[in-house]
C-alpha cells in the first residue's frame, strides 16, 4: 500500500518536472529575441538611431504578443477539449519553427523589407505558442499539485519562466565574452540562441510526450463544442471571472515586462550603462527574483493568495516611481542591483502566485480557455506594450510619465485585488 502511495507522488512530482522544462524553452525561445535585440535591430532595421532601432524591434516584440490572444483562445480550447498534454506538446512545436526561422532569416541589406517581415512572421508563430502556453502550462501544474501545495507547485511556471530568461542572458553573457567581437555579435552572433533554441525545443518536445494527463476525465459527459462556440460559452457563463482575470492581470503584467525584459535596455539607453554591465545586473537581478517564486508560492499556501496580491499592489503602486526614477539617474552598480531586487521582490506577490489564482477561479472544463484567454489579451495590451510604451516616451522628451503609468496600472490591479475573494479558501477545483 505504501509503494502504491509513492508511486502516484513519484509520477506526480515527475510530470510537474516535464510540464516545467518545456515551459523553460518556450519563454528561452521568447526571451531570446529580447535579450539579443540590442545586436540585431540594426539588422532588420538599419535606418535611425539606435532609440528608432529599438523601438522598431520594440514594435514587433509587440506583435508577438498581439498572437497571444488567439493562442490563448485556440490552445485553451484545445486543451479543454483534447487535454492539457497534447496542447503543451503541440506550443512547443510551434515555438521551435518560429525560433528556427529568427535563426535563418536573412538580413535587411540582403533582401530589403522582407527581412523584417519574415521576423514579424516568426515572432507570430511564437506568440501564438507563448498564448498557448500560459493557460495550459498553469492549468496542467495546477491540477497536478493538488490543494495543500498549490501554491508551492504552480509557482514552478514562473521559476522556469524566469529560468528561461536568465538562459538566454547567459548565452548573451557568454557570447559577449567570448572571442567574438561586436561587430561580430552584430552581424551574425546573434543567431546563436535562436538555434539553441529550436534545438531545445525537441528534448522538451521528447519530456512532454511522458508526461501524465492531468484531467483524464474532462470529456465525459460535456459537449464537444468547437473554438467559437467555446469561447461564447466562457464569457457567457464566467464573466466575472474573466474581467477579475484581466484585473489580476494588469498591474503585474506591466511590472513585470518593466522589470525584467525592459530593464536592460533601460539600464543602458537612459542610464548610461554598458551592455555589459545592464546584462550582468539583469541576470543576478533575475536569478534572486527566480529563486523567490516558490519560497512567496509556499507563503501563498499558509496565509492564503489575497495578501500577497494586496502587498504588491500597495508597495508597487508607492515604490514603482522613486525606484525607476533613482535608476534613471545612478551609475553604481551594486546601488541599481539593490533597487532593481528591492522591485522584483515587490512583483513577487503577483507573479508567484497568480497563475494558480486563475485557474482556482474556473471549474475543470473551461479553466485552460479562462486562464489563457483574458489574461492573454491583457498581456498583450499592457505588458507586451509596455516596452514600447516606454520606448515612445523617453523619445517624446517625457520618459518620467512611464513610471507614473506603471503605478497607475498597479493601483488599478490593488482595487481588483481588495474586492476578490481569496481562491485558496474559495477555489472552483473539483476536489
Amino acid at each position: 500500500m505504501e509503494n502504491n502511495n509513492k508511486q502516484p507522488q513519484f509520477r506526480r512530482i515527475q510530470s510537474i518536472f516535464s510540464g516545467s522544462i518545456g515551459n523553460l524553452v518556450e519563454w528561452f525561445d521568447w526571451y531570446a529575441y529580447a535579450a539579443f535585440s540590442l545586436y540585431f535591430a540594426p539588422i532588420f532595421f538599419p535606418k535611425g538611431d539606435a532609440t528608432a532601432q529599438l523601438l522598431n524591434a520594440a514594435a514587433v516584440f509587440a506583435i508577438g504578443f498581439l498572437m497571444r490572444p488567439l493562442g490563448g483562445w485556440l490552445f485553451g480550447w484545445y486543451a479543454d477539449r483534447f487535454g492539457r498534454k497534447d496542447a503543451l506538446t503541440v506550443s512547443i512545436l510551434m515555438m521551435c519553427f518560429g525560433s528556427l526561422l529568427i535563426a535563418i532569416a536573412p538580413s535587411y541589406a540582403q533582401i530589403g523589407i522582407f527581412a523584417p517581415v519574415i521576423l514579424v512572421f516568426a515572432r507570430m508563430l511564437q506568440g501564438l505558442s507563448v498564448g498557448g502556453e500560459y493557460g495550459a502550462s498553469a492549468t496542467y501544474l495546477s491540477e497536478m499539485a493538488g490543494k495543500t501545495n498549490r501554491g508551492f507547485y504552480s509557482s514552478f511556471q514562473y521559476v522556469t519562466l524566469i529560468m528561461g530568461q536568465l538562459l538566454a542572458l547567459a548565452v548573451l553573457i557568454l557570447i559577449q565574452n567570448s572571442a567574438l567581437t561586436t561587430a561580430e555579435i552584430s552581424n551574425w552572433g546573434w543567431r546563436i540562441p535562436f538555434f539553441i533554441g529550436a534545438g531545445l525545443a525537441l528534448v522538451a518536445l521528447y519530456l512532454r510526450r511522458q508526461m501524465e494527463e492531468s484531467a483524464p476525465q474532462l470529456l465525459e459527459g460535456l459537449e464537444h463544442k468547437n473554438a467559437a462556440k467555446k469561447l461564447w460559452q466562457l464569457l457567457r457563463e464566467h464573466p466575472l471571472q474573466s474581467l477579475q482575470v484581466v484585473g489580476l492581470t494588469l498591474g503585474g503584467t506591466i511590472a513585470f515586462y518593466t522589470y525584467t525584459t525592459y530593464m536592460q535596455k533601460f539600464m543602458v539607453n537612459s542610464a548610461g550603462w554598458s551592455k555589459e554591465s545592464a546584462t550582468t545586473l539583469s541576470a543576478i537581478s533575475l536569478t534572486i527574483f527566480m529563486l523567490l517564486q516558490p519560497i512567496f508560492g509556499a507563503l501563498s499556501d499558509k496565509i492564503g493568495r489575497k495578501p500577497l496580491l494586496i502587498g504588491f499592489g500597495v508597495l508597487g503602486m508607492v515604490f514603482t516611481y522613486p525606484i525607476m526614477n533613482a535608476l534613471s539617474g545612478m551609475s553604481d552598480f551594486w546601488p541599481a542591483l539593490g533597487l532593481v531586487i528591492a522591485a522584483l521582490v515587490i512583483v513577487s506577490g503577483y507573479t508567484s502566485i497568480n497563475a494558480v489564482v486563475k485557474a482556482e477561479l474556473y471549474p475543470r472544463h473551461v479553466r485552460a480557455l479562462g486562464v489563457a484567454f483574458p489574461y492573454a489579451v491583457t498581456v498583450a495590451l499592457f505588458g507586451g506594450t509596455a516596452e514600447y510604451v516606454a520606448l515612445w516616451l523617453k523619445q517624446a522628451g517625457v520618459e518620467k510619465l512611464f513610471f507614473a503609468y506603471v503605478s497607475a496600472m498597479i493601483g488599478i490591479s490593488l482595487l481588483v485585488y481588495l474586492f476578490t475573494k481569496d481562491t485558496r479558501d474559495f477555489s472552483a477545483f473539483e476536489e
